[in-house]
């Protein structure tokens, strides 16, 4: 079955879709993006994304060209005509079309792109890694200062990630003076003495919605976290790691750099965050 994919306020095949080859997304990476999780058909998490979604636009001096309920009403069109049981659907705004290239912003009324679509992931919730771990390696952070902005230029995280398979893991945790800062698509977390570490909010990092709602959860469960940085070595020594994302969820790292992580089995605080995550999540669910 042809995807049904959303562009500029229209539903179309997937094969019909067509944006400019001078819009600005693709010439300069001029664009933000966000990706919620679909469960049982319904949606995860949507009013953290729409917020996210104009902290992004905001930062970029991009006119988000849709109100959350128009965004809302496309979401869960595009739900029902592809069909998605459990998957994601992905959302992209532009800076638009200017009618040719150069550096300076377009005029202020060039209308921005829109574009949306769906992607299937059958049992998106009972990934079989939930149960056996990540393992992750340390390679240096080289992206842009502003990671808090979601900004589709993610040409060097997919860098780390392939470094990271090339290397027998499946994923990179970037480091930066001594310090992790987050992974290529997730944020980063140790668990030592029963008190989850995570770094805390900057510009240096993403703020992650299912970070939020993780943090809010474990300390609902009298759960104890400390803000700050932490290097791959304090990682190595921790009880157990694990990362967070709108796709991952809650994802156990047993093994960092090649040296295990505690015993080197997924860890009863990840295991559990992972399961409040998804059942106050499905609960909230629209």
């Amino acid at each position: 079955m042809t995807r049904t994919v959303y562009v500029n306020g229209d539903y179309l095949p997937e094969d019909a879709a067509r944006v400019s080859i001078f819009d600005r997304g693709f010439l300069m990476a001029d664009a933000v993006y966000e990706v919620v999780s679909v469960l049982d058909g319904r949606l995860l998490d949507f009013d953290g994304h729409m917020a996210r979604l104009d902290r992004s636009l905001d930062a970029l001096a991009i006119a988000n060209p849709l109100s959350h309920d128009d965004y809302l009403a496309a979401h869960r069109e595009l739900v029902d005509r592809n069909a998605i049981t459990d998957g994601l659907v992905y959302l992209q705004v532009t800076r638009g079309n200017p009618g040719d290239r150069d550096f300076a912003y377009p005029p202020e009324d060039t209308p921005p792109t829109v574009v949306m679509f769906t992607q299937a992931k059958p049992g998106l919730a009972d990934a079989p890694a939930a149960r056996t771990g990540w393992k992750v390696v340390g390679v240096e952070d080289l992206r842009w200062g502003r990671r808090d902005i979601k900004t589709v230029q993610l040409l060097y995280p997919s860098m780390a990630k392939m470094e990271a398979r090339a290397r027998g893991a499946d994923d990179a945790w970037l480091t930066e003076a001594g310090h992790v800062t987050e992974g290529t698509s997730n944020n980063a977390y140790i668990v030592r003495g029963g008190v989850i570490v995570t770094r805390e909010l900057s510009r240096d990092i993403l703020h992650g919605i299912t970070r939020a709602a993780v943090l809010r959860f474990a300390r609902e469960a009298q759960m104890t976290v400390e803000e700050r940085p932490f290097t791959i070595a304090e990682a190595q020594q921790a009880d157990e790691a694990f990362v967070t994302s709108a796709s991952a969820f809650v994802m156990p790292v047993v093994e960092i750099d090649g040296k295990k992580v505690g015993d080197g089995t997924v860890g009863p605080v990840a295991t559990r965050l992972r399961e409040i995550y998804l059942e106050e999540s499905r609960k909230a669910a629209i």
